[in-house]
């Protein structure tokens, strides 16, 4: 007999499959809740470092690119004095801390802006060596760590020079909220710059002073446990099926200290695209995030429910293999062992018949066989056929039936009533808090970028004059456009509004109109969004450099995991970018989410602020932030706001998860039932009703049709033994019809005499 097949393998995986599930929903249960920082802060730090670390990579490579674009612009020009070259870069650049020329083969100090580079640290003679121009750190005398980033000046017949520029490893436009600290690690775990850590020395007293260097101290050892982390491999480093932020990043528990506890992200700089590297990415720096939360069990729910649901299920499954085994295994087993007998040609006593379904048939059936194989005729038995309809009523399937819905009622109140999360469930303030820095940080990064494009307008715009042609003109564009992806198109326009050189897609600016002396322009091309950003050019009287920038590049920007749907809004609310699908221009979707724009736009204080909101409605709890632009640059005229809004329900929050635990309990519950019920029903119960078919013809004189069995199992056991009791009955009637023959025969002759 198969060992998967019969009816004992689907009971025996019932009962195991019951009795795991009993025990994980003890053990779950019990568990949901009693984290001392809920899972979902934990997700909200590592999120907020990722955000830091993707700000301080594009910072970083925007500063190198825009150096040596601007040295290869020079060097595409006439040869200037080494101030011109400083001054024309401090003019439209204001990113560095300080900048200096020095001639390479002398070492000589041509210009030199802002603080003291330490240029000593400069070896000229490995310029030419492969990644010789590099980016590279240095640490200052005052322990400040400084990044030095280069570019050469090239003439014809003049010696060449090195363009140095120096940054802090500052985060930009971060904002960091209160009670948080955010740091810059390199590979050995040392801290080369950080925000938001109190002045120990600046406290107001010996409580203020013990709690920031006990900060000071927590910071120094998450920065080492990240860089340690750091070194795993990115697709080890993340848990399978995880996506989103392409580094390794992950999150930190500390220290607890006076019923807070010290929790922080970390995140490495990586490429926007997994496997791709930059030049920042190569510098092997690490950002960690450090902030103090409330320490405290969610008790959402007690031990006693996990207890008592495993408890159920036992009684509730106990009871359905009970009856499982009393109805559909004892009988099967009852019938297997008769029809072997009588196959074996025992026939002195009867048939013991069960008393319910299909195995009641097919008992009675092998009865009149018996009775058939003594000699009695079976058209005397056809009275029997009244006893049919009363053994058939309750068949197999409704047997198996009555268990699955047994079961189903311990798994369907899981799946769709118990521990419902409603509009009433907690989200810890912390979460609330990162919502609206996150989507704070967000908005100062869209608008730093449109600060970005309109400097390399400017930059590009400062290089054209009078005797530029036109084709030279088109050339400065078409590599400007190559070296930065955010342009759709770039073109010159002059003061009667004629485009004279342009690369990139057909320009959108009014034809016969004079360039705009705004910086930035949105307009509208049919339903699409246009957005425009004008630099005037010196060299040309009333001409502009205009670029348009795609929407892609700035969706893009809004693609930030844990923050939900991201969108870009003007001043009157419509949506000009989104991190997922939209409708241009088109107006937000609610009132709640218009009237949060709104408030955050009011101008109270030094002016309009950032504000994160809880909405509960009859769809659940949606965390809502919006963050208007608040900077200078270019972009500082435009009354945007950056709005995010993400469901509760996505997060692990301690009544989401246990919601979320009770129904996969649920559907763990009904799979099982499924699966088991399932495997029974096509090995046993659909066999067994075919065979209580045949086996009634059988009993009924069908002698014709041969009997084969579908499984090697019980029912096909008991099929083998009605072909055999068929061809004995076939054999019984060939030697009963011989006989006869023979008789009359022997009498024939003697009625002649």
């Amino acid at each position: 007999m198969s060992l998967l097949g019969g009816i004992r393998p689907p009971i025996a995986a019932l009962s195991a499959a019951l009795l795991a599930l009993a025990a994980l929903t003890a053990i779950q249960f019990g568990r949901s809740g009693q984290e001392a920082v809920p899972e979902a802060v934990l997700t909200s730090q590592q999120h907020f470092a990722e955000d830091g670390a993707i700000a301080l990579r594009a910072s970083l490579d925007e500063s190198i690119t825009d150096l040596s674009r601007t040295a290869a612009l020079f060097n595409a020009g006439k040869p200037v004095s080494a101030d011109t070259v400083l001054d024309k870069l401090g003019n439209v650049y204001q990113k560095w801390r300080g900048t200096a020329v020095l001639e390479i083969k002398s070492g000589k100090l041509e210009a030199q802006r802002g603080e003291n580079l330490p240029l000593t640290a400069i070896d000229r003679t490995k310029l030419t060596d492969d990644n010789g121009l590099a980016p590279r750190m240095v640490r200052l005398q005052n322990g400040e760590t400084r990044l030095l980033t280069f570019g050469v000046l090239s003439w014809p017949d003049k010696p060449q020079q090195l363009l140095v520029a120096s940054s802090s490893l500052k985060f930009p436009g971060v904002s960091l909220g209160r009670f948080r600290a955010i740091a810059v690690v390199d590979s050995a775990g040392a801290i080369l710059s950080s925000d938001g850590l109190a002045d120990p020395s600046q406290a107001e007293n010996e409580e203020a002073k013990g709690a920031a260097k006990q900060s000071k101290k927590q910071l120094t050892r998450f920065a080492k446990s990240a860089a340690r982390k750091a070194e795993q491999h990115p697709l080890k480093a993340k848990e399978p099926g995880s996506g989103g932020f392409p580094g390794i990043s992950g999150s930190l528990l500390g220290d607890s200290r006076g019923g807070e506890r010290s929790v922080a992200g970390y995140a490495t700089l990586s490429g926007s695209t997994p496997g791709e590297g930059t030049a920042a990415t190569a510098l092997g720096l690490t950002v960690v995030s450090s902030v103090e939360v409330t320490e405290g069990a969610d008790t959402a729910v007690s031990t006693f429910f996990g207890v008592a649901a495993a408890g159920a299920l036992l009684l509730i499954g106990a009871l359905a293999i009970a009856l499982l085994i009393g109805t559909v295994q004892k009988p099967l087993l009852q019938l297997f062992l008769e029809s072997r007998r009588l196959s074996r040609g025992d026939l002195t006593r009867p048939v013991t018949l069960p008393k319910y379904g299909e195995a009641s048939r097919v008992g009675a059936a092998l009865e009149r066989l018996r009775r058939q194989l003594l000699g009695e005729p079976a058209e005397e038995q056809q009275s029997d056929d009244v006893e049919r309809g009363r053994r058939g009523r309750i068949g197999m399937r409704a047997l198996v039936g009555t268990c699955a819905a047994l079961l189903l009622v311990w798994s369907a109140p899981l799946v769709l009533l118990i521990n419902r999360a409603d509009g009433s469930v907690k989200v810890p303030q912390a979460i609330v808090s990162d919502q609206r820095e996150r989507t704070e940080t967000l908005a100062d990064r869209v608008r730093r970028a449109l600060n970005e494009g309109h400097a390399d307008l400017t930059s590009v715009a400062s290089m054209l004059g009078a005797s530029t042609t036109t084709e030279e003109m088109g050339q400065i564009l078409e590599r400007t456009r190559n070296e930065h992806g955010r342009y759709e198109s770039l073109y010159v326009v002059t003061a009667d509004g004629t485009v004279t050189a342009k690369a990139g897609s057909a320009p959108h600016h009014p034809a016969g109109k004079a360039p705009e002396t705004v910086p930035v322009v949105l307009r509208e091309a049919g339903n699409k969004p246009v957005i425009t950003e004008y630099a005037e050019a010196p060299g040309l009287k009333g001409a502009a450099v205009v670029g348009e920038l795609k929407i892609d590049f700035l969706n893009a920007l809004l693609k930030r995991p844990g923050l939900g749907e991201i969108k870009v809004v003007d001043g009157k609310h419509r949506v000009i970018g989104s991190s997922t699908g939209y409708r241009a221009l088109q107006g937000l979707s609610g009132d709640k989410l218009n009237a949060l724009v709104t408030a955050a736009n009011q101008k109270s204080g030094k002016g309009p602020h950032a504000s994160s909101v809880v909405n509960r409605d009859g769809d659940g709890v949606t965390i809502a932030a919006a963050a208007p632009f608040d900077g200078g640059g270019a972009a500082k005229p435009l009354d945007w706001t950056v709005v995010s809004s993400q469901p509760a329900k996505g997060l692990a929050i301690a009544e989401y998860k246990l919601q979320n635990r009770t129904v996969l309990a649920g559907l763990l519950g009904i799979t099982a039932v499924g699966a088991c019920l399932g495997w029974m029903h096509i090995i046993v119960v659909r066999p067994l009703r075919e065979l209580a078919k045949r086996a009634e013809a059988l009993a009924d004189g069908d002698r014709r049709t041969v009997l084969f069995p579908t499984h090697h199992d019980e029912v096909g056991a008991v099929t083998r033994s009605l072909e055999v009791i068929r061809q004995q009955l076939v054999e019984l009637r060939k030697r009963e019809a011989s006989g006869s023959a023979g008789t009359a025969g022997k009498a024939t002759p003697a009625g002649r005499n």
